[in-house]
């Protein structure tokens, strides 16, 4: 009869159990590793050894088959290696606890028995968590370890020979070790610009707090030099901190991408250059892994001079701007990666740059500005709730006295995400929430039903940009203490939507 041992794999950042069952046969010594394993893992057998041998363990005169189950699921990464050496022992009867069914094994085994960490850990321990598991055996040097809610399921491990023990009952007690460093990084992060040191720009700083208040997308377009790269670095500093999970599943992506971030509840920021590919902008490989758009993920994603990623590139973003994942598809499986974030696009008006500047003059052709124009597509460009369209700033009339600093609006954006986390009962934002719920929690007055109709009707909205109007307008009310949605939040929706000219026209169409 095989001995059962359950370990955690993950698919993405989406776990599932691992089931390594372990049947010890008489023949030379042998351990065979079967189930879909990768690399990686057909090479545990050999770390297998010499942890065993690190215990004193004896599998000499053995043939030793692990079998991972789901047999049809690829496996990859030495998560399972604790979870097999304890199958082999109890199989060998060199292990003489019980170990109970809702029991998780996670770590990596070195030749000296000690057990580390690998990417996606903290990952792993949330999974199992989620999926039902009472204890859980972990290394204890994760990095946030001490973050995670009920700790008590929770058994930090530094070796094998310590798990044994444990087992079979000779130490009774696992607690955390006092020399963890938790590397929590909860201060404010350097960035590069606070909202203070910015000029001028006083509406689109106040569109921006409303899409930081309501996960709004925002694109700007003005010349070059009016500002919308200093806008757009400031932002982050504004973004609420982000809250356990999305915190955990921030830092995970980051060690599935091989990059470095400190576990830090500050929202990332990722700005690629307009070269970037689609498989860095979106994510995949041979072995998909995280793109941009994941990396961002409760955070903020800048493209800067949008116009000049390849349009292809930019219509990929479709799916995660919607769903708040990306699902990637290759030959070794199907991964899918959260991606929840805001997008700020910041673009020219023509190839030249000078379309509409007051002290310079355009010198591209219609054609030209059409041309470039249209490098947006239509379904990206509904997408995009907030529209900007800057000006240079001039010194002679703005000076830096009285500009509000980021801290400040922080509370601001702050507070509104907690009237909205309270009004839908869970972590939702305006521009996510179902529209349904929407309304429901929020309905709209008959009067201001009837003017969007209108509008609607005379300049044929899409039902999107319907939709966003309403969600603009909801953050509006937010930030300002409104319980309803008012007209002139309505109005300010609007104007942050379509150029001013336009609005004027629409604004006039009152019933």
């Amino acid at each position: 009869m095989a001995t059962i041992v359950k370990s955690i794999g993950l698919k993405g950042l989406e776990g599932y159990v691992i089931g390594v069952e372990v049947q010890s046969l008489s023949g030379a010594e042998q351990v065979s590793v079967i189930g879909l394993p990768d690399a990686s893992i057909k090479e545990s057998k050999d770390r297998l050894k010499g942890a065993l041998h690190s215990i004193t363990a004896d599998i000499s005169g053995r043939h030793i088959i692990v079998l991972l189950s789901p047999t049809e699921q690829k496996k990859n990464g030495p998560m399972a290696d604790l979870a097999m050496a304890i199958a082999i022992l109890k199989e060998t009867h060199q292990l003489t606890g019980n170990i109970p069914e809702s029991t998780a094994f996670l770590g990596a085994l070195s030749l000296d028995g000690s057990i580390h960490e690998t990417e996606g850990m903290l990952a792993a321990v949330m999974q199992a968590k989620e999926l039902g598991f009472q204890h859980i055996f972990v290394p204890d040097t994760i990095h946030g370890l001490k973050t995670i809610r009920n700790q008590s399921m929770l058994l930090p491990v530094s070796n094998l020979q310590q798990v044994v023990d444990h087992l079979n009952g000779i130490t009774q007690q696992i607690t955390f070790p006092l020399t963890v460093d938790v590397d929590i990084n909860q201060s404010n992060e350097a960035w590069g610009t606070d909202f203070s040191e910015i000029i001028g720009h006083e509406i689109p700083k106040r569109a921006l707090i409303t899409a930081a208040a309501g996960g709004h997308n925002v694109l700007m377009s003005g010349p070059p030099g009016c500002g919308k790269s200093m806008l757009a670095s400031a932002f982050p500093s504004i973004l609420p901190e982000m809250k356990e999970k999305t915190m955990i599943d921030s830092f995970s992506l980051y060690q599935l991408a091989h990059e470095s971030r400190a576990l830090s509840s500050n929202p990332p920021y990722r700005h690629p250059h307009h070269s970037a590919s689609a498989v860095s902008l979106i994510g995949g490989g041979t072995t998909p892994r995280p793109g941009e758009v994941s990396l961002a993920h409760g955070g903020a994603l800048f493209l800067d001079e949008m116009a000049e990623f390849p349009k292809k590139t930019l219509d990929m973003l479709r799916q995660p701007i919607e769903a708040g994942k990306v699902t990637i598809s290759r030959v070794s499986g199907t991964v899918t990666y959260p991606a929840r974030f805001i997008l700020i696009g910041a673009t020219n008006p023509c190839p030249c740059g000078y379309k509409g500047a007051k002290d310079k003059y355009c010198t591209c052709t219609p054609k030209q500005i059409n041309s470039y124009q249209q490098r947006l597509s239509g379904p990206i460009l509904d997408r995009m709730d907030i529209h900007l369209q800057l000006e240079p700033i001039s010194l002679a009339t703005h000076t830096r006295e009285h500009q509000t600093d980021s801290e400040t609006m922080k509370e601001q954006v702050t507070d509104a995400r907690n009237r909205q986390y309270a009004r839908y009962g869970e972590e939702l934002t305006n521009s996510i929430v179902p529209y349904e719920t929407l309304m429901k929690k929020s309905p709209l007055s008959s009067r201001l039903r009837g003017l969007l109709q209108t509008w609607s009707m005379t300049y044929h909205f899409s039902n999107r940009v319907q939709v966003n109007l309403i969600c603009v307008a909801r953050t509006i009310a937010d930030l300002q203490g409104h319980d309803m949605i008012t007209e002139q939040d309505l109005d300010e929706a609007l104007s942050y939507r379509f150029p001013a000219h336009v609005v004027k026209k629409i604004s006039m169409v009152k019933e």
